[in-house]
């Protein structure tokens, strides 16, 4: 019986006034003191403390530190930060491996998202998610002002540490990414868009904000999260242009890739959106 049946029913007995005074006070005294009990740990999922090991990579003279964090046994999945600057996936992607395990992947860059280095005298830049292939790394350090051999040379060592931390045993690269209101979406990848000719199929939802997103290279990931009402897009594999993207570099090696991209700042929109993920990769692995 609840406390406020039981106080209402007080109040209904004829029974003095006294005696329902001391009746109404020890209710709530002990309505409180059930309020106040801690919950029952057993209630609560255990959270699993990441096991944390740090690479030092250097590229020119700049020390690039590579973060690996292990929730637990579990390292099919397998999420990635490319971008120190894009703070609302990495944290939030922490929490949920608490409770769900895998293994994170991220570049320490002192909170920014291009990777700035000197060589030979030289400064250069690049964009830490177009360094998978040697013909995207030429690309992005061209569009940051300056390449050279020597350059693209230590900009693909980096990128072939970073895929060397990739168990052999993951079932799908989870990449974590933030976006800016209105710069980057779902729209993109529409018909008119400036990457439609990236994409196969492409679902939006009325209902979702079109900077919220999925981007995959794998058909039944697309058809699942598209089923659960969310904007996504599934890469042709075939045509897509090669850009050093870590999605493109996937596709080639027949690795199972999604992106999530949220725009920056919605914690609670990226983390139901991950959670969501992972409930679609669990689905096709129901026996890990």
């Amino acid at each position: 019986m609840t406390a406020c049946v039981s106080i209402r029913i007080a109040f209904n007995l004829k029974i003095p006034l006294m005696l329902k005074t001391a009746c109404l006070c020890s209710l709530l005294l002990s309505s409180i003191f059930v309020l106040a009990q801690p919950n029952d740990p057993n209630d609560a999922p255990a959270r699993l403390v990441p096991v944390t090991s740090i690479i030092t990579h250097k590229i020119g003279n700049k020390n690039i530190r590579v973060v690996t964090s292990r929730y637990g046994e579990k390292n099919d999945f397998v999420f990635i930060a490319l971008h120190d600057n894009e703070f609302t996936g990495i944290e939030t992607a922490k929490s949920v491996l608490e409770t769900t395990g895998g293994l994170l992947i991220r570049i320490e860059n002192d909170d920014n998202r291009n990777i700035s280095f000197r060589l030979d005298r030289r400064s250069f830049t690049f964009d830490p998610n177009r360094m998978f292939s040697k013909a995207g790394i030429k690309k992005t350090l061209q569009t940051f002002g300056r390449c050279n051999d020597r350059a693209i040379k230590e900009v693909d060592q980096f990128a072939n540490r970073i895929v060397k931390l990739f168990p052999k045993t993951a079932h799908c690269i989870v990449a974590i990414h933030d976006n800016t209101d209105g710069e980057y979406s779902v729209n993109n990848y529409q018909k008119g868009g400036q990457s439609a000719n990236d994409a196969r199929l492409v679902t939006v939802e009325a209902l979702q904000d079109p900077d919220d997103f999925f981007l995959t290279t794998d058909s039944l990931v697309f058809h699942q999260l598209s089923a659960k009402k969310y904007n996504v897009v599934l890469q042709h594999n075939v045509r897509v242009k090669e850009d050093g993207s870590l999605s493109v570099f996937c596709a080639k090696k027949n690795l199972r890739y999604l992106n999530c991209e949220t725009e920056h700042g919605k914690s609670a929109q990226f983390d139901e959106m991950l959670e969501a993920a992972i409930s679609c990769l669990q689905e096709m692995h129901p026996n890990d």
